[in-house]
């Protein structure tokens, strides 16, 4: 089992930079950092985390930013966004930005991806809510050619270009790891399509998540993939939690850190180090 730290990196907590260091230290994996360009205030979409929508979802960082900022004081923590709203992004820019941060890091991006739940959010940028799953894949499949090919070309329903130049090209081989959000009816197909791993959150239709899990690794071996990565964000930092989701066959267990100053934040990571620490699976 992995264990990886996520947290909203907005303007009042942590610096990431601090963030970065102290999860390194204490033997995390990796960091994540969750996205939202704005928020708008008519709050029409229902947040599924309950009535109140907290104050961080409008106070944070871009993601990319803070993932710079983590790698440039660390040697081997993986980084990523957690998740990147790619139906709200440029896809040539988006690519070049993971590309940018892999290189910086010398491969160290994980790439978590969503289609989003805010659709005033997306609508703002253009992308009609009906069509963002397949807007999400036509952006993957156009960013996978800009890193994949010297002369990238591609031309797809909602993204088209002619042979470009475009570099630096991640260092990880042919990119970084794909790890899509969600837990929908066809979110499974997602992964198996165009993933390179699930990543759910935790709570959200647990108690069938097992069989999720071996359906997906089945799916994926009559596919001829090999083992899908399984990342839980927002598991329970407890060994009760941290042993069922090893028994469901999880690769990595997210903790959640609320978006605190240093002195909390430090206090809150050495608890949830205890929790890693004590793990022998």
């Amino acid at each position: 089992m992995k264990f990886g730290i996520a947290m909203f990196p907005t303007d009042y907590a942590i610096p990431a930079h601090e963030l970065a260091r102290a999860c390194e230290d204490l033997g995390f994996e990796s960091l994540f950092f969750p996205e939202h360009t704005h928020i708008p205030t008519s709050r029409k979409s229902p947040w599924g985390g309950g009535a109140e929508l907290p104050e961080q979802y409008w106070h944070t960082l871009d993601p990319f930013v803070a993932m710079a900022a983590a790698v440039v004081v660390t040697k081997d923590l993986k980084v990523g966004p957690g998740i990147c709203l790619v139906v709200e992004r440029d896809p040539i820019t988006l690519a070049k930005e993971v590309a940018s941060v892999d290189h910086l890091s010398g491969g160290r991006v994980l790439f978590g991806i969503g289609g989003g739940w805010n659709y005033e959010e997306m609508e703002n940028h253009g992308t009609k809510p009906t069509l963002r799953w397949k807007i999400m894949k036509d952006r993957v499949q156009a960013m996978k050619a800009i890193w994949t090919q010297d002369e990238a070309e591609y031309h797809g329903e909602f993204v088209n270009f002619d042979p470009m130049w475009s570099w630096p090209k991640p260092v990880q081989k042919p990119y970084p790891p794909i790890l899509i959000g969600g837990d929908g009816p066809r979110t499974l197909d997602r992964v198996i399509d165009y993933g390179d791993g699930w990543m759910p959150i935790y709570g959200r239709n647990q108690s069938d998540f097992g069989e999720k899990i071996a359906t997906l690794q089945s799916r994926a071996n009559e596919a001829g993939r090999s083992h899908i990565d399984i990342s839980v964000f927002g598991a329970i930092p407890s060994a009760e939690v941290i042993e069922q989701l090893a028994s469901q066959g999880v690769d990595r267990a997210i903790f959640v850190l609320p978006p605190v100053e240093a002195s909390d934040a430090l206090t809150r990571l050495k608890r949830y180090a205890e929790v890693k620490d004590a793990f022998r699976g």
